[in-house]
């Protein structure tokens, strides 16, 4: 009988699923349910919720609750073998938080399977709606945590990341200061991911120590609830969260409601669910130290695997618990294939025009900076867009497209040493992953080979994987990281790009001033 095991990952717009035979090594079911399109009575657009606020962003979670009955309902008529699945995990969007009154538990424990999900669960929110990663609304919030912490440094060095907007603890506070008697009616406060895994599990589950990273509520070293913390932010908050556990923790077996209502396996484990950044992480192969990930998309995000516990002390990276039991970080750069294609749109290329003008000048650019920031910059923080040209002819087509890469590149390797970790490879993600131009100038500013991954839903596949490696640990199997993964995250055949070493030469001097001409920007705004 194959070893079959569910991931799912409840992101911003989407409910997931991907099922493993994990002996073949095969993906034998994936499939999606689209928010916006599945379940249009919530009127969510991108999955969201807008108001008059632009930075006011909440999701409704009673239209996540159905999302699990409607895909559960799509595999079951896909005749996906669901009495053979062996454990369940999952994937939330990180930092978004949902508010549970007194009576989500009993209604957990007593889900009725003749009726559907979102009708045993109705009354179980003190808060209608839950704010999610892309809620910016909590400036002030942010700055009172920081403040109580000791400051930037302090809070990253507690916490592992700076007070930022879209974690949970601002989130929180803010629900506290803003709607008092909705905060005293909560009884137990839910991340996406934990509220999920409750319902699989039909009971309270924990918050795993990755998600539980991105609060602003735990200590990054301990990885317990931090008693500052949780004063800075709210009263009686250690009485409405959760117990913290590592992500191969199983809750128990899988709610009796599926059973009944889908078939499935009655003993079925269900697993703690964790947050996306860290499932993305299993899910891409980041297992060991020395291996870096790189995401070209709309923003351009390193992430990074570390055994030992570092703090960026600027404030700028995030780190988080990784579901091996090590630590993970995150490091977002907001002007990624936007500030590319602005560029190749300012001289109205196609992208093959670009790589042509690209390759046609030479590796360091002579000298030419670019600080290509046309949207406020999230690492560095440059609140104010602006583009800098130092050394560089506006008129120079090659050159400009040369530079805006070149200063992509260059700023991940500035702004990823905190970590300590020099990369021995990195995996290339992400729409412009494609682009063997742009691939080759990050092999060369970083001195790595780079290869390219193409794994759909990451987030996903990591969960499943982590629901096998969690079941093996729970029956007392020990099974290294890299025989879970092994066949599911392999880079795509001859995809390698190896760094030039004339090139990375020029790189390793240039950098320096690159950091320079960004530091004096910085100091300018």
């Amino acid at each position: 009988m194959a070893k079959l095991f569910l991931g799912l990952d409840c992101s911003t717009q989407s409910l997931s699923v991907i099922v493993i035979d994990h002996d073949s090594r095969q993906i034998v079911y994936n499939n999606s349910l689209n928010f916006d399109q599945a379940l249009p009575h919530y009127g969510t657009q991108n999955g969201t919720l807008r108001g008059n606020d632009p930075l006011v962003v909440h999701s409704p979670p009673l239209m996540w609750v159905e999302a699990l009955d409607t895909l559960f309902a799509q595999m079951k008529k896909d005749d996906v073998p669901l009495g053979q699945l062996l454990a369940i995990s999952g994937s939330g969007q990180q930092h978004g938080s949902v508010y549970l009154n007194s009576c989500a538990p009993v209604a957990l424990a007593r889900l009725n399977a003749t009726k559907p999900l979102a009708e045993n669960l109705r009354g179980v929110f003190s808060r209608a709606t839950s704010p999610v990663w892309r809620d910016s609304s909590t400036g002030a919030e942010c700055v009172e945590i920081r403040d109580a912490l000791g400051g930037l440094e302090a809070t990253a060095q507690t916490t592992g990341s700076d007070a930022f907007e879209r974690f949970t603890g601002p989130q929180i506070r803010k629900f506290y200061k803003t709607e008092p008697d909705g905060y005293a009616k909560t009884a137990n406060i839910a991340l996406v991911s934990s509220f999920m895994a409750s319902i699989i599990a039909g009971k309270m589950a924990p918050i795993d120590h990755g998600d539980g990273a991105g609060m602003n509520l735990m200590d990054i070293r301990k990885r317990v609830w931090h008693p500052k913390a949780l004063k800075a932010t709210a009263p009686q908050l250690r009485k409405k969260l959760p117990s913290l556990a590592p992500s191969s923790k199983v809750i128990g077996n899988i709610s009796s409601y599926f059973v009944k209502r889908y078939g499935f396996n009655p003993n079925a484990k269900a697993l703690v669910w964790s947050g996306d950044n860290p499932c993305s992480v299993i899910g891409l192969g980041l297992i060991k130290e020395g291996t870096l990930a790189i995401s070209l998309g709309t923003s351009d995000t390193l992430f990074g695997y570390m055994r030992r516990c570092r703090v960026d002390e600027r404030g700028e990276g995030h780190v988080f618990g990784a579901p091996t039991g090590d630590y993970m970080t995150l490091i977002c750069f907001r002007n990624g294939s936007p500030a590319r294609e602005r560029v190749r749109d300012m001289y109205h290329l196609d992208w093959r025009g670009f790589n042509q003008a690209l390759v046609s000048a030479p590796p360091g650019n002579c000298g030419a900076i670019i600080l290509p920031w046309f949207e406020a910059e999230i690492v560095p923080r440059v609140n104010r867009p602006g583009i800098h040209r130092f050394d560089l002819d506006p008129n120079d087509v090659a050159a400009n497209c040369r530079a805006v890469v070149e200063a992509q590149m260059m700023s991940m390797r500035i702004h990823s040493q905190w970590m300590k970790v020099a990369p021995k490879q990195i995996y290339a993600t992400g729409g412009a992953s494609t682009n063997t131009a742009i691939l080759q100038i990050m092999a060369d500013v970083f001195d790595s080979p780079v290869l390219r991954i193409e794994v759909a839903k990451s987030a996903a596949l990591g969960a499943a994987l982590r629901a096998a490696h969690g079941l093996l640990a729970h029956s007392g199997k020990k099974l290294r990281w890299r025989n879970v993964v092994a066949g599911f995250t392999n880079p795509l055949p001859d995809s390698e790009v190896r760094p030039n070493a004339t090139s990375a030469r020029v790189y390793g001097q240039l950098v320096e001033k690159y950091a320079t001409r960004e530091r004096e920007a910085i100091k300018e705004e």
